[in-house]
């Protein structure tokens, strides 16, 4: 058979992707943050993301929940109908299942069944890049299966003998499957470890530089490595994709005052965002955590933008932060091109009365704004203080106006008298630094 003969079929074509249906359970007297059609836009999208091809999407009314299937007899029907028409290869059911309901909705519909965290799982091992990301991604990947394994091993239901790692007698496939994956979460959580503390020790080199470090949060696709390119000009991925970036990324920027800090742009959030990813990803929160300001970068031209505040916020209580008086965080509502003229003045103020800095990272709109209340915010951050030095301690002197605000200064005879405004890790420097004289 000739090419012509199969029309190329086997020739420079790419494969095909596969079929997807995307079906959000609205479940009544469950609480959501947002309107169910929203939520389905939001799953199309997760979707598209993997590369699946989206064939129908739809809205599911569950009135009473099934244990056995989630959905009802009636829904079930419906896609299985659906799968048949369009010739479905996967559905995806945007909410959690348990092992036994994902399990029986493939037997119903006759098509793989991928749950709301199997398809944000599936995204990050799409989208890890460095080797800290590949671990984490499958360590949540490990956790989620090792409650999936399932007793359909037909053809290995008989007991095996042996010893060693293949166990003792009696032992079934499943069982060795569970215990060979404990076995690799057990390895996984060794080498994050060390990975956390490499990480706490570039941390701890930071310090001792140091520089504040500004770490961009917000709901996955608000616009953050757009932003992180325009502030920092560097080049790191950033498309029209949900969870572009996975891997946190930090380059030094000098803010209009003089002073040099660290922008970090960390993975996006995103509502119900499955536990194993939390737990998995904590090493990379951590540039969080430690971060001396946040920014959070919202989408502002989307509708559902006060919703997804409201997820970040979720996430950010989970590492503590909600509350943390201590750490600054400044508002930024991206995307301010896509608004409308004459919804822009309404955004000028918050009801509370505070102001928040509007931007467009596209554009660049707002940037030099957001880097001026960048540096007052840190500036805030700092302690006044008044000290002599001596004329002759340049090296002294040097350090100060490098590391701090020289307010004011009076030369005298012998000394300097200084205002300075300075950081508490450089304050506390200067004062060992004093008294080791």
């Amino acid at each position: 058979m000739t090419e012509s003969d199969n029309g190329g079929r086997f020739h420079n074509r790419e494969p095909v992707p596969e079929r997807a249906l995307v079906v959000h359970p609205d479940i009544a007297g469950q609480p959501s943050s947002r309107p169910a059609d929203a939520a389905l836009e939001e799953a199309v999208g997760l979707t598209a993301a993997i590369d699946l091809d989206v064939r129908h999407a739809m809205v599911a009314g569950v009135k009473k929940v099934r244990p056995a299937t989630l959905l009802g007899a009636g829904v079930v029907d419906e896609i299985k109908t659906v799968c048949q028409m369009e010739e479905i290869d996967v559905v995806i059911v945007d909410s959690q299942l348990s092992p036994a309901q994902q399990r029986n909705l493939e037997r119903a519909v006759e098509a793989k069944v991928i749950d709301r965290t199997g398809l944000i799982l599936e995204i990050f091992g799409a989208r890890a890049r460095t080797a800290e990301g590949r671990l984490q991604v499958e360590l949540a990947q490990l956790t989620y299966q090792r409650t999936r394994l399932v007793r359909s091993w037909t053809h290995l239901e008989r007991q095996r003998g042996g010893a060693g790692f293949m166990g003792g007698p009696g032992e079934r496939q499943i069982e060795i499957d569970r215990r060979l994956i404990d076995d690799r979460i057990v390895r996984l959580k060794k080498e994050l470890a060390g990975v956390q503390r490499t990480r706490g020790l570039h941390r701890s080199s930071r310090k001792k530089v140091p520089y504040p470090v500004v770490a961009l949060v917000g709901y996955t696709n608000a616009g953050k490595s757009t932003l992180f390119n325009r502030l920092t000009r560097a080049d790191v991925m950033a498309q029209d994709m949900l969870f572009a970036t996975l891997d946190p990324t930090m380059r030094s920027v000098k803010l209009p005052g003089g002073r040099t800090v660290i922008l970090s742009d960390t993975v996006g959030f995103i509502s119900d965002l499955p536990t194993q990813l939390v737990a998995a990803f904590r090493a990379t929160l951590e540039e969080v955590t430690e971060a001396d300001l946040l920014l959070h970068v919202r989408d502002a031209a989307d509708p559902e933008s006060a919703a997804q505040k409201r997820d970040v916020e979720q996430v950010l209580e989970e590492l503590g932060l909600a509350d943390d008086a201590s750490k600054p965080m400044i508002e930024v509502l991206n995307k301010a091109d896509l608004i409308p003229p004459e919804e822009l003045a309404l955004l000028q103020e918050r009801p509370d009365g505070e102001r928040w800095v509007l931007a467009s990272a596209l554009t660049g709109e707002g940037c030099d704004t957001l880097m001026n209340a960048i540096d007052r915010a840190l500036a805030a951050q700092r302690t006044v203080v008044e000290l002599d030095v001596d004329l002759a301690d340049g090296k002294t002197l040097a350090w100060l106006y490098r590391r701090g605000q020289v307010l004011a200064r009076e030369d005298r005879e012998t000394a300097a008298h200084l205002t300075v405004a300075l950081d508490p890790a450089d304050l506390a420097r200067l004062e060992r630094g004093l008294q080791a004289q």
